[in-house]
């Protein structure tokens, strides 16, 4: 990643590596069934986390007082943690910069119907610190005990991608030795689902369908995921195992509709050229994009039309892993981002699950069917939210 431009050209700062790997999603609830999920998929319909249990990391009484997206955070955040090995970083040159779209939203549900059938005094005291969107970076910090960056970014469906983005700046400019970078959501609460629907987002076959012509809308999820991001030289020194490398991370907007992206796909173009640019790379260089392939029809388009024009046609192998996942907003841009490292990791692409009849308009080379084999290398991680919000990250297999 680059700290910067100046006056002899870019300004390289440290390496970025990816040390510790967390996710829950609806089709695994730790990295290793995540993964055989997106390999293996089967899942249809509605995309809760079943079968999660928040005993696991908080007592009895605290359970009630830590919404259930930042549970995730935290679930996540430790699992990443532990298959990050003896990691035992300076508690001051440690960070957590997490994401969230819309934080504690069941909470706050919850609270307002209460005050309108009991009363003001019946709302509950932990109302606040429990629908805040920074609940989730803030209890992963407490819970490490590190005292470095902690803090929030909600950029819609951008926000997980941007959150790694910038917890890899905190290592790459040397702020930090190691920081966690995620995204986290929970709120499919039956009003956020009315809102999506009754604008028109959701799919109403209620299958997620990335890029196929049939594509009416996405399927929203839950979940969470996490990386454990570290100084390359300090993970080589303490032997530890490196999953990829960040090598660049790009930022736009499209400022162009709140919910709508640029037909041209002029904003995502631009953040995928800045993210090149961060990694040194140029597009030849690139063998497989994750893209952002909600199954709306505008996003998947705008983005097909934008894929295209940075890197031609068909150019590299593009597969969404929301075929499965469905759509997890503000933590999408982290699931994805994991579901990208362990591609890197296991040399094989998952399949763009749902995807079976081709559009005319879209001219990429989709993986569909079965998961393909590839030869690492550079890998980019698509997220574009409401707003207009546009962002990429770029991971590359661990050398040198």
């Amino acid at each position: 990643m680059l700290l910067g431009v100046g006056p002899n050209g870019p300004l390289p700062g440290r390496r970025v590596a990816v040390t510790g790997l967390g996710a829950l999603t609806c089709c695994g609830l730790d990295v290793a069934s995540f993964w055989d999920g997106l390999v293996h998929p089967s899942i249809s319909g509605e995309r809760s986390v079943h079968d999660f249990d928040p005993a696991a990391y908080f007592g009895p009484k605290e359970v009630r007082r830590v919404d259930r997206f930042a549970q995730f955070s935290v679930a996540v955040a430790d699992e990443a943690l532990s298959n990050a090995g003896e990691i035992d970083p300076d508690p001051a040159r440690a960070g957590v910069i997490f994401a969230s779209g819309v934080g504690g939203f069941h909470t706050l549900a919850e609270q307002v119907q209460v005050y309108l059938e009991k009363g003001p005094r019946r709302v509950s005291p932990f109302l606040v610190p429990m629908m805040m969107a920074n609940a989730g970076a803030a209890n992963i910090s407490m819970r490490a005990g590190w005292r470095g960056p902690s803090e929030s970014i909600i950029t819609a469906c951008a926000a997980g991608a941007h959150a790694i983005a910038a917890a890899a700046r905190l290592i790459a400019s040397g702020r930090c030795d190691v920081a966690i970078g995620g995204g986290a959501e929970a709120s499919m609460h039956p009003v956020a689902i009315a809102a999506f629907s009754n604008m028109t987002a959701l799919s109403t076959s209620g299958e997620s369908r990335p890029f196929d012509l049939r594509r009416d809308g996405f399927v929203m999820t839950e979940g969470a995921a996490a990386l454990v991001l570290e100084d390359w030289e300090r993970a080589v020194a303490r032997g530890a195992t490196i999953y990829a490398e960040v090598a660049g991370a790009g930022s736009t907007a499209d400022a162009h509709h709140i919910t709508a992206p640029a037909p041209d796909g002029a904003g995502a173009v631009a953040c995928m050229e800045q993210a090149l640019f961060d990694a040194q790379l140029d597009p030849a260089d690139v063998r497989h994009i994750n893209a952002h392939g909600t199954s709306t029809p505008l996003n998947d388009l705008a983005e097909a039309r934008a894929i295209s024009k940075v890197f031609g046609e068909p150019g590299p192998a593009v597969t969404s892993t929301k075929g499965v996942t469905g759509h997890g907003l503000g933590a999408a841009g982290a699931i994805e981002a994991v579901a990208s490292v362990l591609t890197l990791h296991h040399r094989l692409i998952p399949p763009t699950y749902g995807y079976e009849q081709p559009d005319p308009e879209i001219h990429l080379d989709i993986v569909a069917g079965a998961a393909r084999a590839f030869e690492p290398g550079p890998v980019l991680s698509n997220s574009f939210g409401f707003g207009g919000h546009n962002g990429c990250l770029v991971f590359t297999a661990p050398t040198g």
